[in-house]
């Protein structure tokens, strides 16, 4: 790892979009858009430094468009399975997984990286 890698930040995009019953239910693909579209402003609130913003989709959210600041990853099965590659691939590279998904948490951990729940990106 080069001390100039950024932070790599995967956020749980069904996780993060469900922790709050706001409708998001109605339209998943527009709340997850709403989601990288307020993370591509804010980045990682409290946060300094560098980071690099990874919103994996999967189901209904699927195809939603990366935009400058936020990587979005469609997942072609399971969400968590794609995190889960995603941080097995960051070696030796800070990760921080944004998920209150249990055993999510769990498999990246083993894996190394930080967790933390949905207000990290998201206001309750």
């Amino acid at each position: 790892m080069a001390d100039s890698d950024p932070l790599l930040v995967i956020v749980d995009a069904a996780n993060v979009v469900g922790s709050v019953p706001d409708g998001w239910w109605r339209d998943r693909r527009g709340a997850a858009e709403r989601l990288r579209d307020r993370l591509a402003a804010d980045g990682l609130p409290g946060r300094s430094g560098p980071v690099e913003i990874v919103l994996v989709v999967e189901g209904a959210a699927r195809g939603v468009e990366t935009v400058p600041g936020v990587r979005v990853e469609s997942a072609p099965g399971s969400g968590d399975d794609r995190m889960v590659d995603l941080v097995a691939g960051a070696v030796g590279r800070p990760v921080l997984v944004v998920t209150a998904d249990r055993e999510l948490r769990r498999r990246v951990r083993e894996l190394g990286a930080e967790v933390s729940g949905p207000r990290t990106v998201r206001p309750a």
